[in-house]
């Protein structure tokens, strides 16, 4: 029915009683007492309308703090269907307040920058990736032209160029972004940014590995195919130089092969289709296989101790070995002869750790820190003399990482040097 039907047909039917009424009493009483008694009657209907128009009108001006009665004739059904209204606009009210709430907090924990803007570039909002990205603050910076906070010469030819369909890289902060702004609506824009700092630094890694990797395999390559060649040609060589070159090609070979089994262990250690399958490690018989491998290693060049007073521990023995034994070949590549290595497994109040302590070559302050990337090397050439592949410690560290241990380094050139191995309860 339509709702102005609901007002005035309740109002045209009062009306019609009191002027029965009226004209009944007019009948039995006469004119003065109908009249009195109609004009009272509407009087009386005039100012109950007017009441409730008061009242309606005061709800109006504070709907939260009022309340409605529950009316007479037609206001109750008027005042239930603004209960109603007031009802259902209160339920949207809180179910927006409730998507805004998860809208912001999805925006929060985004990992990529969300800069909000109108379309003549003021800050409206952002997330804390932003903040971070571009040196902005939220409370801080809102209504502030974006372009007088990001001042970068590419930023601005972006935005004077318009060329919003590419991203922009832009070096901001020490960071690499990517930003990029996308309009939406007819008076926003969005300001996104992704810091692209770990990729190019893992982009580059990997193509430093491959680089390295080519080198390190073309050199004993580069040996093998000289004397090759020099055989072919010369099929005749006297058989000391023949024994002579089997030898350093046999060299090459393994230092080749030697190379691609630790690159191999290193794809294995970071794939995550290899995942750490933990087993009980019985230390004292691991490190007494260590210990054997270093004295046959040094063949007697060497002082070399253990001392083994520590427990058993979880993870994998194989990779264990691989990590302890690195160390361990390390200590005694590079100390000279006559000098001394020290083994030590003990326990700690926070856990076990394991030690290699030498009285080697050293290393100075400034390699420490680089030790562990791959084919880092302090002294090349003695690397090489000594069969080192350069990822020895790179496999070590990505043991450890497997095993939630952690490395430390104390060195000093000349004077000897201490690898620990931290293993947390």
């Amino acid at each position: 029915m339509n709702p102005q039907l609901l007002f005035w047909v309740p109002a045209l039917l009062r009306l019609s009683f009191v002027l029965l009424g009226a004209g009944i009493l007019w009948f039995f009483f006469g004119p003065v007492i109908g009249l009195l008694t109609g004009l009272g009657t509407m009087t009386f209907v005039v100012l109950m309308q007017l009441f409730y128009l008061y009242r309606l009108a005061g709800w109006l001006d504070h709907p939260d703090g009022n309340k409605l009665s529950d009316g007479w004739g037609a206001w109750t059904d008027i005042f239930a269907r603004l209960y109603k209204l007031r009802r259902d606009d209160e339920k949207n009210r809180v179910e927006l307040t409730e998507w805004l709430a998860r809208f912001r907090q999805a925006m929060n924990l985004l990992p990529d920058g969300v800069v909000i803007m109108d379309d003549v570039l003021f800050l409206e909002w952002c997330n804390p990736a932003a903040e971070a990205h571009l040196g902005l603050k939220n409370d801080r910076d809102k209504g502030m032209r974006v372009t007088n906070l990001i001042r970068a010469p590419e930023f601005m030819d972006y935005i004077i160029l318009a060329r919003y369909d590419k991203p922009l890289t832009l070096s901001l902060k020490g960071r690499k972004l990517i930003v990029q702004i996308i309009p939406f609506e007819n008076r926003r824009q969005i300001l996104v940014t992704h810091d692209a700092t770990e990729s190019e630094r893992i982009e580059m890694m990997r193509r430093d590995f491959i680089a390295n990797a080519s080198h390190e395999l073309r050199t004993p390559l580069t040996v093998i195919n000289g004397f090759l060649e020099i055989a072919s040609n010369q099929p005749n060589l006297d058989p000391q130089t023949r024994k002579a070159h089997l030898k350093l090609m046999t060299e090459q070979g393994h230092r080749m092969q030697n190379l691609v089994e630790d690159m191999l262990t290193l794809t294995r250690l970071e794939s995550i289709d290899y995942p750490l399958r933990p087993e009980a490690v019985i230390m004292p018989n691991l490190l007494d296989q260590i210990f054997q491998e270093a004295k046959a290693l040094s063949a007697g060049k060497h002082t070399i101790s253990m001392e083994v007073d520590g427990p058993n521990i979880q993870g994998s023995t194989d990779e264990l070995r691989s990590a302890l034994s690195n160390l361990v070949s390390n200590a005694v590549r590079y100390t000279p002869e006559h000098g001394a290595i020290k083994l030590s497994w003990k326990k700690k109040q926070t856990g076990s750790q394991f030690s290699v302590q030498d009285t080697g070559i050293g290393i100075s302050p400034e390699h420490i820190a680089r030790l562990t990337e791959r084919f880092y090397r302090v002294d090349k050439s003695r690397s090489r003399e000594t069969q080192g592949t350069g990822l020895g410690l790179a496999i070590v560290k990505h043991v450890l990482l497997r095993h939630h241990a952690t490395l430390s380094i104390e060195s000093e050139a000349g004077h000897g040097s201490t690898f620990t191995i931290s293993f947390l309860e």
